[in-house]
């Protein structure tokens, strides 16, 4: 056992690899980053790997994938390793029996020997005779053989904490203030396979890391007396404890992985989140927005403009709802935000695993996809969605697919419509020229221009109708990004070919 007197902050989180990252790990990994950065701290990852019968091996990576992709790093870690290494419960086993052997040899804990199917029984007993639910110290003052002689009995015992009628059940939380819990009952710490319980592990570990500060979820409310009785036991200094508003659906239950997607924290990169919009989203849940020069709010800011004036008194103790449609609305600013070059960059896994582009694009593919991103930036909401308004740029002119919804608006004019506008580009210079020769007459005022003339004063049709038929032409598409720039970017011959294959496919 050792002791630590830490000058500056130390926070953590500490997730179970049991699968899908839960997007409460990003979420509370913010606001303790944002502490500690603050605060000039350390941030600390720790992996609670001791629920083995739930372990899932590739679950620690995707922790780390999910959080470095946000931007949400730790000083010291399993992978970074640190001056209170090891990071994983899994290998600290050793840490914790001195703990346990201390507390039994005090009589502060006792083993016990109850099946499962004998806890199972008592808590339907319990539950149904309407009575407090918890164990009923039938293990406890007995010695293993006193205990075989009874029903129940299981060859391994656990260890469990003898929580005295005295136990404090109120504590000052950062968040919430003078917070009362309800009276726990004995607690398993040492399970039957030498694996410590989280009550026992986080207690040990938050010492022997030195963590300073514990944020945790508001359902770890009713454990905290617990915890504060460990150390009180241990003769420990405990935490300063702030627990965190769940995150609810929109019906106000809990978020779960089970029942909603976007309770899983690779689902966001999967359907084209920016990863600075989560933290933005993430951080505006439980904590009211920025204040302008004019004292307006201000909901669209980065993490160390976030992390600059925390407060935990600021944060919201009501379990806030996860909105996606405030989500998405917060993406779409920050996807306008970034340089089109950057933008371009982020949408090439997504446009590759749409088959829009080969995994290594060529230096003229990734030109092209430049001039269309300017074009795009302004009608994504998500980074999923450019794949149909870039994909008709990289197809060929007579693959260009039209979609049910774009064919179904196609007017009885639709052909004379792209006749006209054949005859008016066909005219429609497209050499080079300019003081440097790089100047091309097709250009999208040039095709603009033409169009108008030909179509709205020509034919005399709205502009607001006038275009439909070419733009489903050049993109398949209903909506499309603008066609005048589109058109400039496909060039002259593509343009040409794909309005004249829809003319001849509506004349047919």
């Amino acid at each position: 056992m050792s002791e630590h007197t830490p000058t500056a902050p130390r926070l953590r989180v500490a997730p179970s690899p049991t699968g899908d990252p839960h997007v409460g790990t990003a979420y509370m990994s913010l606001f303790n980053l944002a502490f500690a950065r603050q605060q000039g701290g350390r941030f600390v990852l720790r992996i609670e790997d001791t629920d083995r019968a739930r372990f899932r091996e590739d679950s620690e990576q995707q922790v780390f994938d999910t959080l470095h992709w946000l931007g949400l790093q730790w000083d010291e870690g399993p992978d970074v390793g640190g001056d209170y290494a090891p990071y994983r419960q899994s290998e600290r086993l050793d840490t914790y029996r001195p703990y346990v052997e201390r507390l039994l040899a005090e009589g502060k804990a006792y083993h016990c020997w109850c099946s499962t199917e004998r806890l199972a029984t008592m808590r339907e007993i319990q539950q149904k005779s309407k009575q407090p639910t918890g164990y009923d110290r039938l293990c406890h003052g007995k010695t293993r053989e006193e205990r075989a002689q009874l029903p129940g009995f299981s060859e391994t015992p656990v260890v469990r904490m003898l929580v005295p009628e005295d136990v404090e059940l109120q504590f000052e939380d950062l968040i919430r203030g003078r917070v009362s819990a309800p009276r726990p009952d004995d607690q398993v710490i040492l399970k039957a396979d030498g694996f410590p319980t989280y009550h026992l592990a986080v207690v040990v570990d938050d010492h022997e890391m030195g963590i300073t500060h514990v944020v945790r979820g508001e359902e770890w409310i009713s454990s905290t007396p617990k915890h504060i009785l460990l150390y009180r036991w241990l003769g420990l200094e405990p935490p300063k404890w702030a627990h965190m508003p769940l995150l609810r659906n929109t019906d106000k239950s809990k978020i779960s992985k089970r029942k909603n997607p976007a309770a899983r924290l690779t689902w966001f990169r999967e359907e084209g989140y920016l990863p600075e919009a989560l933290v933005n989203f993430l951080a505006l849940l439980a904590y009211p927005p920025k204040e302008g020069e004019s004292g307006e709010d201000v909901e669209v800011f980065t993490f160390e403009e976030f992390s600059a004036d925390f407060d935990w008194r600021k944060v919201n103790p009501v379990g806030p709802i996860f909105d996606l449609k405030k989500l998405e609305w917060l993406n779409g600013v920050h996807i306008r935000q970034l340089p089109v070059e950057e933008l371009a960059s982020r949408l090439l896994p997504y446009l590759e695993r749409a088959g829009v582009l080969p995994a290594e694009p060529s230096l003229g593919q990734l030109a092209r996809l430049a001039k269309v991103t300017e074009l795009i930036q302004t009608r994504m909401a998500l980074l999923t969605e450019a794949a149909a308004l870039v994909g008709p740029f990289y197809v060929g002119d007579d693959e260009v697919g039209v979609a049910d919804d774009a064919r179904a608006q196609l007017k009885d004019d639709a052909g004379a419509v792209l006749a006209a506008a054949v005859e008016a580009l066909s005219g429609v210079d497209d050499s080079r020229g300019g003081v440097l020769g790089d100047e091309s007459g097709w250009n999208a005022p040039a095709i603009e221009a033409a169009l108008r003339s030909a179509i709205v004063e020509g034919m005399g049709i709205k502009p607001k109708f006038a275009f439909g038929p070419l733009r489903t032409a050049v993109s398949g598409q209903r909506i499309s990004p603008p066609l005048f720039e589109s058109m400039q970017i496909l060039g002259k011959t593509s343009t040409l070919a794909r309005l004249t294959r829809l003319r001849d496919e509506l004349a047919a």
